[in-house]
């Protein structure tokens, strides 16, 4: 094979690894809902402690993401994110074993891993497709997406027709993860990126000094109390607005599905323009609009502002993956602020759900809620037009 052979081959496996790094993402934690049900019963679990399944790797990928991008620079880029899959895969396993303390340390595993790997992929890109990172950024998100969209749809099936109880429907995506894992050993050979250039020293102080590092950050965190609260909430909220609860849960796959074209396309555009802040502000009022018209319309109505807020948190997720990349001069600096942002994001998105659950029992309704939720379309706006703005984050070492 000669030079041009060679270099397409490695291009061809560098994306494969991105896509399937991307697949791994989410289909661990989705698969989890469908079956609750069936977890509760058969380890007497409660509804606080059920509960825990899903938001505990949201805890994990805050307590997580700072410390990620420092990992990454002792030991490398690709040995981080292989490391990651292998630890995932492990915790899947684990979490899949029938006694309690498994499957909460599985969860915890499986978070930590999905949170490095959260952090780490923006950077991947940046590095390894620097002239194409709207279409890498796109297509493993969009990955990631279609993952989800598995996890949860596959599980109920697997658990029932397939005979394999939840711990078959939770243990099958070690599968995936250990797939994923064969495609990334052919680069473990890489050196650490960062080493002994004083790069990785620098940015153990990190962009959290930078405005613009902030408003990223914001875009990031606001985008991701929208999602989180509506993944929570949207079946109560349609059902409480006269829907019956088979309809409400296909609202919830709706607002997932239509927004798969905006996550391929919108890092695309992204990476084509200057400013992003038009794409910002575009997502932000979809996201918005959607939102009002929950306010004021119910029954089957309703499609219509679910499908507009999926399509604005499509394209709000997508724009904010990639501006990790495009805000940052280089691999280090992506992962910095992707471990920022996605810190204090993932908080915020922890934090969401209860949050708003606690304001419609104290209101009886969901007209405060959706108002309070209408008012952070209008901030992640606001955030959004400056995270838009042609500039870099300058790190520490950018000022000597």
């Amino acid at each position: 094979m000669g030079v041009k052979g060679s270099s397409l081959f490695r291009g061809a496996l560098l994306f494969s690894c991105v896509v399937l790094a991307g697949l791994n993402l989410r289909a661990s934690i989705t698969s989890v809902g469908p079956v609750i049900g069936s977890i509760r019963e058969d380890l007497g679990l409660s509804g606080g402690l059920a509960g825990l399944l899903t938001t505990l790797p949201l805890l994990a990928f805050a307590a997580v993401s700072p410390f990620a991008p420092q990992f990454a620079v002792r030991i490398g880029l690709a040995r981080a994110l292989f490391g990651g899959l292998v630890l995932l895969a492990a915790g899947i396993a684990l979490r899949s074993l029938p006694h309690v303390a498994a499957l909460f340390a599985g969860t915890a595993i499986l978070g930590t891993a999905i949170a490095a790997a959260n952090v780490l992929l923006p950077a991947f890109v940046k590095r390894h497709f620097p002239r194409h990172v709207g279409v890498a950024t796109g297509t493993y998100i969009t990955a990631m997406n279609v993952g989800a969209a598995l996890g949860a749809g596959l599980s109920v099936p697997v658990a029932r027709t397939a005979g394999l109880g939840w711990q078959g429907a939770l243990g099958i995506w070690a599968a995936l993860a250990l797939l994923a894992v064969a495609a990334w050993t052919p680069l473990l050979g890489e050196r650490p990126e960062g080493g002994s250039s004083g790069r990785g020293t620098s940015l153990s102080r990190g962009p959290w000094r930078s405005a613009l590092a902030w408003q990223v950050t914001l875009f990031m965190g606001l985008q991701s109390i929208v999602f989180y609260v509506s993944i929570t909430w949207l079946p109560a909220i349609l059902r409480d607005g006269g829907l019956y609860a088979a309809g409400a849960g296909v609202m919830v796959s709706l607002m997932q599905v239509v927004g798969i074209p905006a996550t391929l396309l919108v890092p695309i555009l992204a990476a084509r323009m200057r400013s992003q802040s038009a794409l910002a502000a575009g997502a932000a009022v979809l996201s918005g609009v959607g939102v009002l018209g929950l306010m004021l319309v119910g029954g089957m109505l309703s499609a219509v502002p679910v499908m507009l807020l999926g399509l604005g948190q499509g394209a709000a997720i997508s724009l904010a993956l990639t501006l990790f990349a495009l805000r940052a001069p280089d691999a280090a600096g992506a992962a910095a602020l992707s471990g920022m942002a996605q810190t204090v994001g993932y908080l915020l998105a922890a934090a969401g759900p209860p949050f708003f659950g606690a304001l419609h029992d104290l209101t009886g309704g969901w007209t405060l809620p959706l108002a309070v939720l209408l008012g952070i379309t209008a901030c992640m706006l606001l955030s959004g037009v400056g995270a838009g703005r042609d500039a870099l984050v300058e790190f520490p070492d950018d000022r000597s």
